[in-house]
């Protein structure tokens, strides 16, 4: 299930695409102003905003800006009434990668969501990673492998049942050894409770359940 926060200040259509995106399976938060979007964001995590532009206490865009430099790579869609070529502009270069121009029906909202986020999860087990919102789930729940562990792990998985060369996996080290690349996977094994092959010669490899 995807989570969503949804920024809009319009109580009615916040409202109304709360139950119908909730109908459709996706899991949606709503805030009726940045600072409630800001507080959301630093207590959950999500798989894409929905930001309005005009707010009665800022821009959508200044939102994504903070957030952005935070850190926060989450796909965002704006849902706006402003589509002047320099408010699209500035959204695009942080990142966003749709517009809605008000008003709409909400199954163009439905149709761009299951466009954009077709296919996009892989699957082992308990184990879930998103790829558009680059996100890992286990059980559920977002888990944090760090950063050069997501990035042999997210090899592995995109290349499940397929052996991953060494020299491919090397590159998501700092420094690269195949000492600090064992000592990766075993940390990936301990932390996710999956089982990598160590493929003598040749490389790793994650098999298909």
């Amino acid at each position: 299930m995807m989570k969503l926060l949804l920024l809009e200040d319009d109580h009615i259509l916040s409202e109304t695409l709360e139950l119908f995106l909730s109908r459709e399976g996706y899991n949606i938060d709503i805030a009726l102003n940045m600072e409630e979007a800001e507080n959301l964001t630093y207590d959950n995590s999500y798989d894409l905003y929905l930001f309005d532009i005009n707010l009665p206490d800022g821009s959508g865009l200044e939102l994504l800006n903070a957030l952005r430099h935070a850190g926060d790579n989450t796909p965002t869609i704006f849902i706006t009434a402003l589509t002047d070529m320099h408010s699209m502009s500035q959204g695009f270069a942080l990142d966003a990668i749709d517009y809605i121009k008000k008003p709409f029906d909400p199954y163009e909202l439905l149709i761009r969501l299951k466009s954009k986020f077709k296919n996009e999860s892989l699957y082992h087990g308990n184990i879930e990673y998103n790829q558009n919102a680059q996100i890992l789930r286990k059980d559920g729940e977002i888990i944090d492998i760090g950063n050069v562990q997501f990035k042999i792990f997210t090899k592995l998985l995109i290349n499940i049942g397929n052996v991953v060369e060494k020299h491919e996996l090397c590159e998501c080290l700092e420094q690269a050894s195949d000492t600090a690349l064992r000592v990766a996977i075993t940390k990936i094994k301990q932390r996710l409770e999956i089982d990598i092959k160590n493929i003598r010669g040749k490389g790793y490899l994650i098999e298909k359940i």
